[in-house]
């Protein structure tokens, strides 16, 4: 199934008094960065998840945070982002990508809003589908020459150096298979990925 991302890509999400689902999730939160712990409160308070399981995406800390349909916290893991800064996917990346001539500019994390969907790359991986145009996707770590390279990007504790990928957002093998598959691999499900400015209130008003 093919993915779409919403309207503008941005949130329109409504701000009520806590819901069972964001109670469930508070204990949890202190793992989580600043940006996406207060997108999380909003998201969940405000029901834009309708039940459906969701991750946030926090690009200037390289971190990921799932949570199931109920709203609780199912893990935190540091992931790797496109190495090119930049909240908008560029015109053509997904033939590119399919083509294998990715262009320099080309390596983005888009932000937004995103009804995820579980899929398949042309190789046949298990992936979870962002935006299929553009070719954006959450997947777990590959193997190949570089994997002991990013596998240490992702070790380290500091966000500098997880600008790496083509634009997908990679995790580690284990916490795809534990968090991610079950969840986001699974069913529909939505993803927002913070843009590089952090949180601010164009976000959430476009």
């Amino acid at each position: 199934m093919l993915s779409r991302r919403s309207c503008c890509g941005m949130l329109a999400v409504s701000l009520i008094w806590p819901t069972k689902a964001f109670t469930a999730a508070q204990a949890g939160m202190a793992a989580l960065s600043a940006d996406t712990a207060t997108l999380a409160r909003r998201v969940l308070q405000g029901g834009d998840a309708a039940g459906r399981p969701l991750a946030i995406v926090d690009k200037r800390q390289a971190q990921m945070g799932v949570f199931d349909a109920q709203g609780r916290l199912a893990g935190v893991s540091r992931v790797l982002i496109g190495r090119t800064p930049g909240d908008k996917s560029v015109a053509g990346v997904g033939e590119r990508t399919q083509a294998g001539r990715l262009l320099p500019g080309d390596a983005t994390t888009s932000a937004g809003r995103f009804s995820s969907q579980p899929g398949r790359n042309l190789e046949g991986e298990a992936i979870v589908w962002l935006d299929y145009d553009a070719a954006l996707a959450i997947h777990r770590l590959r193997p190949g020459p570089a994997a002991r390279d990013r596998q240490r990007r992702l070790d380290t504790r500091s966000p500098s150096d997880n600008r790496i990928s083509a634009g997908c957002v990679v995790v580690p093998t284990a916490f795809y298979e534990a968090v991610v598959e079950p969840l986001l691999g699974q069913q529909p499900g939505l993803v927002y990925i913070i843009p590089e400015a952090g949180l601010d209130r164009a976000f959430w008003e476009a």
